[in-house]
């Protein structure tokens, strides 16, 4: 395995730790740099009402909106969709290089991103109006150390 595929997947397994041991306030993303050092990055944390019967649906629709935007976003660095059967509630880990790109990004995009995320998600799951998985919690997570 390569040294930046050991970062990401230890960055993976600690941020599924960390909500597995009921402390989803706290996160470490980092991107192994060229020499060998890391990039401390900013979490958007986010997490959303999903029942347990929409979850295809929100995850497809979440393919077909935010996977190819942010891809092209400068300073994003990945994300991990993780779901709560108990809670009913999907978390997203959106990992930025830093917290200034990330706030960069205009308003007027996200909304147009947005827009299409609850396009596809009524589509999916056969609503007629408004978002199916509608925000819960937002906020951001600072590195540990």
């Amino acid at each position: 395995m390569t040294k930046r595929l050991i970062a990401r997947v230890s960055t993976l397994v600690l941020c599924v730790l960390m909500l597995l041991a009921g402390h989803p306030d706290v996160a470490i993303a980092e991107q192994q740099q060229l020499g060998g050092s890391f990039e401390v990055a900013v979490v958007e944390h986010l997490r959303v009402k999903v029942p347990a019967e929409a979850r295809t649906a929100w995850l497809e629709a979440e393919r077909g909106s935010w996977d190819p935007w942010l891809a092209q976003q400068s300073g994003y660095l990945g994300r991990d969709l993780l779901w709560d059967a108990e809670r009913e509630e999907g978390t997203l880990l959106i990992r930025w290089a830093s917290r200034e790109q990330w706030k960069a990004i205009p308003a007027a995009e996200v909304e147009a991103v947005q827009e299409r995320f609850e396009q596809l998600a009524r589509e999916a799951t056969g609503t007629s109006q408004g978002n199916p998985f509608p925000l819960v919690f937002e906020g951001e997570l600072q590195p540990a150390a």
